[in-house]
């Protein structure tokens, strides 16, 4: 019987290991929400640091894996927003210095995929998170620099019908709604206080979002459900990054003084 019991100790240790050594699967299990949960009432370094290897198992190798499996779609649609799967991860601790909030870690994982030649002020771009109460699918300008928000709205200026035939997109509205735009109360300062693309001027950010239900992070096809979003914004990214990619070309200096 003590043969037979080590046997079978030893085909579940076995088994364990296997499944510890397998591949990490581009979704979340039961396990990595329940997590989450746990954190938020839990939100302390010790809480956390006890149960280090679980987070690295059930939410941080997913994500990575989610991440890889998009990036890898993009060279279809977003070929300049390909990075490796560890640039687009954010960590899970948060910025708590200028906060009054000093819980140490956020209660949601995400990822953001940036453009080329953007990547200290953001600019256009793909973004997911996935926490206790949603799965959140987004992409766009965020909360733009001053220099970015000038860039925009002077590109609105005169593709403001280009835009409004983006942003109205039949098929993307379907799928995405208006991210909340934070618009002024009057036109920005240097600008017309008329203009046929005014409305979209006065936004402080553009971009699309939609709330998936919480339940869709454990679905197997997670991945194809946001490149299903990403493609269908990819039109409105592209836009915003036009004028952000042409200010950050460096300036071409005149040959011997000349210009």
């Amino acid at each position: 019987m003590c043969a037979q019991a080590a046997k079978k100790t030893a085909r579940k240790k076995s088994a364990a290991q296997s499944e510890a050594k397998a591949p990490a699967v581009p979704y979340l299990r039961e396990a990595g929400m329940k997590f989450l949960r746990d954190l938020k009432r839990n939100n302390r370094r010790e809480w956390f640091e006890a149960r280090r290897d679980l987070y690295e198992q059930e939410l941080k190798q997913p994500m990575l894996a989610l991440i890889e499996r998009l990036t890898s779609g993009m060279m279809d649609y977003a070929p300049g927003h390909i990075r490796p799967a560890h640039k687009s991860l954010f960590r899970i601790y948060r910025d708590t210095r200028f906060s009054s909030d000093k819980t140490p870690y956020k209660t949601h994982v995400a990822a953001w995929w940036s453009r080329d030649g953007l990547e200290k002020v953001s600019g256009g771009g793909y973004y997911v998170q996935i926490s206790q109460e949603s799965v959140l699918i987004a992409a766009g300008v965020y909360l733009p620099q001053k220099e970015q928000l000038f860039a925009i709205r002077t590109h609105l200026l005169t593709h403001h019908e280009r835009f409004r035939e983006l942003i109205e997109d039949k098929k993307l509205r379907r799928s995405l709604d208006v991210y909340e735009s934070l618009p002024l109360t009057r036109s920005p300062k240097g600008f017309p206080a008329e203009h046929p693309g005014l409305e979209w001027i006065r936004w402080r950010q553009w971009g699309v979002a939609v709330e998936l239900p919480a339940a869709a992070a454990f679905e197997p096809n997670l991945s194809k459900v946001i490149e299903k979003h990403f493609r269908l914004a990819t039109p409105l990214v592209d836009f915003l990054n036009e004028p952000l990619l042409a200010a950050a070309q460096p300036k071409r200096k005149p040959l011997f003084g000349f210009s």
